[in-house]
């Protein structure tokens, strides 16, 4: 197959066979020419676009967020739901959106690859803080919905406890030991005036994702 004479759609058709290719065979053993092979692109096509295997799954990653951005930020402005209803709508969102099964699916166990641990935390400390989780703890405080101060410090918290502690990819844990932690995250939240933030089923999707 030729080069794509629309760099787009070449971007594209790379990102979508790594995704489909990442999911299936897991990244470490997918090679860069596995992706060259499948989407029958030549090598320097894909270089052209992309320095490295890594590159292509930070694109990704990129791609995914973006996605998710528009998603959060149509509950963010639904002005039918108070600061805890959003909060929890978009704790809900973001575990059953099908992306999420992707990025876990997709990404390599983060320890061992501290790239990527960087590039999540770097989007949640750069996007998902300051453009979702703030802006609804705010409206939270001041529609009494929550009983908290220092709403940014609050988001940070939120986001290190969930991307962080309680992601399968970091520190694997098995059934018992997630809804531990997941009973654990509501009382420490409850504890600062967020009442209940995962529900029954969205402890049990938390727990499916150990499997």
């Amino acid at each position: 197959m030729a080069r794509n004479k629309y760099p787009e759609e070449t971007v594209k058709l790379i990102l979508d066979v790594s995704t489909k290719m990442f999911c299936e065979k897991g990244y470490d053993n997918t090679s860069l020419q596995d992706i060259i092979n499948e989407t029958k692109l030549s090598k320097g096509a894909i270089y052209h676009h992309f320095d490295s295997k890594e590159d292509i799954l930070k694109a990704i990653f990129q791609r995914i967020g973006n996605e998710n951005a528009v998603i959060f930020a149509k509950i963010r402005d639904n002005d039918s739901l108070n600061g805890l209803e959003k909060l929890r709508e978009i704790f809900k969102t973001a575990v059953f959106n099908s992306n999420q099964s992707v990025l876990l699916t997709v990404s390599p166990q983060l320890l061992n690859n501290p790239r990527f641990l960087a590039m999540q935390i770097e989007q949640m400390y750069e996007i998902v803080v300051p453009e979702f989780v703030e802006p609804v703890l705010e409206q939270g405080i001041k529609d009494k919905s929550l009983e908290i101060e220092n709403s940014h410090e609050i988001a940070e918290v939120i986001m290190v406890l969930s991307n962080v502690w309680l992601n399968p990819l970091v520190e694997m844990t098995d059934k018992e030991g997630m809804e531990k932690r997941c009973n654990t995250f509501n009382a420490l939240l409850n504890g600062i005036g967020i009442d209940t933030l995962l529900d029954e089923e969205t402890i049990s999707a938390f727990i499916q994702f150990c499997k």
